[in-house]
This record gives structure tokens, C-alpha cells and sequence, in this order.
């Protein structure tokens, strides 16, 4: 019987990295994500000019746009963009948060494979982290009162501040407040209307109904 030619299964143009130089690989992929948007976080963030492939330009501090725009063939760096694009679809604000952290989080990673330590006992160390994390965000949080105007404006310019509208701080968060409001009193309205129709509404007790 004749041999037979080996069927290839796997590209073999493609690279092939295992073990400690593709967990460097990764890092190094990740990093530069977060490199291209950290100039894009913060009151002094610098606005990126994004050129499409049909020629527009486009201006944006936002880190999800960014990224949007980038080709990128690194699994790794892949699978930062797609954390921008969960973290916009979920919470709709800290695409570029989300990068950066994600970002120093690998780089902090670096010592301990340089160490030997395997990479689940590094994830554990994150888990305990962000545990601890929250039990701190939960001690030092402040109730807010929907209420106070002025405490409202507060938070709502420290999320604008570093939006491009930002120049016209106080005419946006008062709109922004403003909206949001007439809506939740709309709403409550509504839900109060439901609420009175229901019980001005004629009851039959199931014990005397009949059914002909």
C-alpha cells in the first residue's frame, strides 16, 4: 500500500510561541494597547486624530473609539479591545480606565514569572486584591442625596471634566441633571397613575365568581 502524504492541519506560515516567551508576548501585546490611550485619561488628556480608511477624520479622547480604529493582529492585543468593547457595552464610560488597569496589571505581573510563580497563583493574588479593593471602596463610600442639586452638579462635573464639552462644564451638567430628572419624575408619575388605576379598579372575589 502506498504511503500517504501528511494532511497539515495548522498554518504553517503562522508563529508558534509557548511557555515563558509567549507569556512575555502577551504582556508586551497588552501593554502597548494601553500605551496607545493613556495619554487620552485624565484633565489633561490630549485628543487622538483617527484617519479611516474612507479618509474622515475624527476626533476623540474616548478609548473604545480608539481602539475601534486599530488593526491588530496579537491575540492578545485583541482581547484588550475586546475588553473596551464589553466594558462600553455593560457600563457605557471607562473604556480607557479599563485599558490602562488592565495594562499595569500585567506589567506588575512581569516579576513573578520572572520568578517562576505560575500564572494561576498570580490570578489568585488579583481576586484577593480586588476583594480587598472593595471592602476599602465600601468603608470610605458617601451617601448621596438624589435630592441636592448641588451635590448632583458635583458628581457630574467630575465625570464631564474631561469630556470635550467640558468648556461649558455648567450649562452641560445642569442639562445633564435636568434631563435625567423630568424623566425619573415622569416615570414615578407614571408608575403612581399604574398603581391608582389598579386599585380604583372593580375586584371579584374568586370565591363567589361563576363561570356561565
Amino acid at each position: 500500500m502506498a504511503s500517504q502524504s501528511p494532511v497539515l492541519v495548522v498554518n504553517t506560515s503562522k508563529q508558534r510561541e509557548s511557555g515563558h516567551k509567549a507569556q512575555m508576548s502577551n504582556i508586551a501585546a497588552g501593554k502597548t494597547v494601553a500605551d496607545v490611550v493613556r495619554t487620552s485619561l485624565g484633565p489633561r488628556a490630549m485628543l487622538k486624530m483617527l484617519l479611516d480608511p474612507m479618509g474622515g477624520i475624527t476626533l476623540t479622547n474616548d478609548g473604545f473609539a480608539i481602539l475601534r480604529e486599530c488593526e491588530v493582529a496579537h491575540p492578545a492585543a485583541k482581547s484588550m479591545i475586546e475588553l473596551s468593547r464589553t466594558q462600553d457595552d455593560e457600563v457605557g464610560d471607562g473604556t480607557t480606565s479599563v485599558i490602562i488597569l488592565a495594562g499595569e496589571m500585567l506589567a506588575i505581573s512581569v516579576p513573578f514569572l520572572e520568578r517562576k510563580i505560575h500564572p494561576v497563583v498570580i490570578l489568585r493574588g488579583f481576586q484577593r486584591a480586588l476583594e480587598d479593593a472593595q471592602v476599602i471602596l465600601r468603608s470610605i463610600a458617601v451617601p448621596v442625596d438624589t435630592n441636592n442639586r448641588e451635590q448632583m452638579l458635583g458628581l457630574i462635573k467630575s465625570a464631564i471634566g474631561t469630556k470635550f464639552v467640558s468648556r461649558w462644564n455648567d450649562l452641560m451638567c445642569g442639562l445633564a441633571l435636568t434631563a435625567v430628572q423630568t424623566v425619573v419624575r415622569r416615570t414615578q408619575d407614571m408608575d403612581a397613575a399604574s398603581g391608582s388605576a389598579a386599585s380604583a379598579a372593580p375586584t371579584t372575589s374568586a370565591t363567589s365568581a361563576s363561570v356561565a
